[in-house]
C-alpha cells in the first residue's frame, strides 16, 4: 500500500522549522479522505512546523476540495470530487458540513495563523450548510480577533436565515464589530487597527444601505457599534447615511434627525461639507450645523494665520525672533488667502442667516394666524401699548391702540380722547 493509505507510517525528515517553508507539503497534504488528512496534519504538527505553515496547508487543502473556500472564481477551479459524485444534493451538503466542522476543529490555536479572508469564506460556507453553533461561534471569535485584516468583498456574507429580510447578514457583522471593540477596550488592539475597522464598517454600511429591507435600527446599531474616536473623518459614514436616505425615501423627519446625529459635522472634509450643505435629503438643522462647523474651522484658520504672521513681524513683543521670517511675497500670498477665507466666512454667514430666516417663516406658518400676540406687534414711531392697555381700550399718548372694535367705536374713542379746548370766560 501507499503511504497515503497508512498515514501513521509516514516518516518525515528531521528538519528545522525554517526549512519547511521551502518544502512543498501541499501534494502530500491533499488527501482525499478527511480522516487521513487529520492524521497526516497531526504528524506534521509533531515535527514542530510553524503555525502559519500549518495554516497554509489547511488553506490549500480546503481550497482544492471545496471551491467555496477558494479566493479564485469557482468556474476557474473546475469540477471537484463533491461535484463528480452522483450522490444527492442532501448527501453533498452533509459532506460539506462535515468537511467544514472538521476544518474548524484542526485550526491552529495560534492567532493570525489563518488569514482572515479565508476564515470569512469558511464562515460563509458554515452558515450556508448549517454547522453546529459551537463551530460558528469559534469562527466568529477568531475573525473578530483579526477583523482589521478583512476585506470588504469577503465581509459581505449573504444571509441564509429565513427570519432575516436583508440580503446581507448585517447582524453577523454587528456581532463581529462588537467583539472587536471589546478587544480594543481591553487594550488587545492598537488604534490603527480600530481605524481600519471603522473604514471597513463605513464601506460595508454604504453597500448594505442600498437594500430596501434594511431597517433603521440595524443601520444605527452597526454604525454606533464603534466608539467616537474610531473615525478620524466621518466622510464614509456620511456617504452611508446619504445612501440610506436615498434608498429609503419614506424615512420620517425624526428618523432623519436620528441618522444625522451619528455624523460629527466637525469631522467632515470641505468636500463632504459642501455636499452636505446642498443635500436636500438632510434636515435643515443638520445642514446648519455643517455650515457652522465650516465657519468655525475657517475662523480658527484665520486666527492661526494671523498669529503666525504677527509672530514673524519685526515688532515681536519681546519674544525671541524665529529662525527665518517670511518674505514679503509669502506674507502677501498668505494675506490673499486670508481675504479669500474671510469672503467664504461671510458667504457662509449669509447662507446661515437666510436659512434661519426661512426656518422662522416656517415656524410662524405652523403656529397659525391667530397667535400673533406671542410675537408682539410692530410699533410705528414709538412703542406699542401693552396688551392690558389694548384690552382696556386705554393707550399711552402718542401710541396706536389695537383691539376688537368697529370703525364707529374707534371714531368715538378718538373723539373721547381729545383734550377739550380751554374757553375763556366770556365778559357778560
Amino acid at each position: 500500500m501507499s503511504k497515503l493509505s497508512h498515514p501513521e507510517s509516514v516518516t518525515f525528515p528531521v528538519k528545522s522549522p525554517s526549512q519547511y517553508s521551502s518544502e512543498c507539503w501541499f501534494d502530500d497534504a491533499c488527501i482525499l479522505d478527511m480522516d487521513y488528512f487529520v492524521k497526516t496534519l497531526s504528524g506534521i504538527k509533531a515535527k514542530g512546523v510553524r503555525a502559519d505553515l500549518i495554516g497554509s496547508i489547511i488553506t490549500h487543502y480546503a481550497s482544492k476540495w471545496l471551491p467555496d473556500l477558494s479566493a479564485a472564481d469557482i468556474l476557474d477551479k473546475g469540477l471537484t470530487q463533491f461535484e463528480e459524485s452522483p450522490e444527492s444534493v442532501t448527501a453533498s451538503w452533509m459532506k460539506k458540513r462535515f468537511f467544514v466542522e472538521t476544518l474548524v476543529g484542526v485550526l491552529p490555536p495560534e492567532k493570525d495563523s489563518i488569514p482572515c479572508n479565508f476564515l470569512l469564506r469558511l464562515l460563509r460556507t458554515a452558515n450556508m450548510v448549517g454547522v453546529e453553533p459551537t463551530y460558528r461561534e469559534e469562527l466568529e471569535k477568531r475573525i473578530s480577533w483579526q477583523l482589521d485584516q478583512a476585506s470588504l468583498k469577503e465581509l459581505m456574507i449573504p444571509s441564509f436565515s429565513h427570519t432575516c429580510g436583508t440580503l446581507l447578514d448585517v447582524e453577523l457583522v454587528s456581532r463581529l464589530v462588537k467583539k472587536f471593540v471589546t478587544l480594543d477596550s481591553k487594550g488587545a488592539k492598537t488604534g490603527a487597527a480600530l481605524v481600519k475597522v471603522a473604514k471597513l464598517v463605513d464601506c460595508y454600511l454604504a453597500e448594505a444601505a442600498v437594500d430596501a429591507n434594511l431597517t433603521l435600527s440595524e443601520f444605527v446599531a452597526l454604525a454606533g457599534a464603534l466608539p467616537n474616536h474610531a473615525r478620524a473623518i466621518d466622510d464614509g459614514l456620511y456617504r452611508a447615511v446619504d445612501t440610506y436616505l436615498k434608498a429609503h425615501p419614506g424615512v420620517s423627519k425624526q428618523e432623519r434627525k436620528g441618522l444625522c446625529r451619528l455624523i460629527d459635522s466637525r469631522k467632515l472634509t470641505p468636500e463632504a461639507s459642501l455636499h452636505a450643505a446642498q443635500n436636500e435629503r438632510l434636515p435643515v438643522r443638520a445642514v446648519i450645523q455643517v455650515l457652522f462647523s465650516e465657519q468655525t474651522k475657517l475662523t480658527r484658520h484665520i486666527d492661526w494665520s494671523g498669529s503666525f504672521i504677527g509672530h514673524c513681524s519685526p515688532i515681536n513683543g519681546g519674544l525671541d525672533p524665529p529662525a527665518r521670517c517670511l518674505s514679503k511675497r509669502e506674507i502677501n500670498s498668505q494675506q490673499m488667502e486670508i481675504r479669500k477665507l474671510k469672503e467664504d466666512v461671510y458667504r457662509l454667514q449669509s447662507q446661515c442667516n437666510a436659512m434661519q430666516a426661512q426656518m422662522e417663516r416656517m415656524l410662524e406658518k405652523r403656529k397659525g394666524f391667530f397667535k400673533w400676540r406671542k410675537f408682539g406687534v410692530p410699533a410705528f414711531g414709538k412703542t406699542v401699548s401693552t396688551v392690558d392697555n389694548i384690552e382696556d381700550g386705554v393707550g399711552v399718548e402718542g401710541e396706536i391702540e389695537i383691539g376688537r372694535s368697529t370703525p364707529m367705536d374707534m371714531k368715538a374713542r378718538l373723539v373721547k380722547g381729545r383734550t377739550p379746548h380751554k374757553w375763556r370766560k366770556s365778559m357778560s
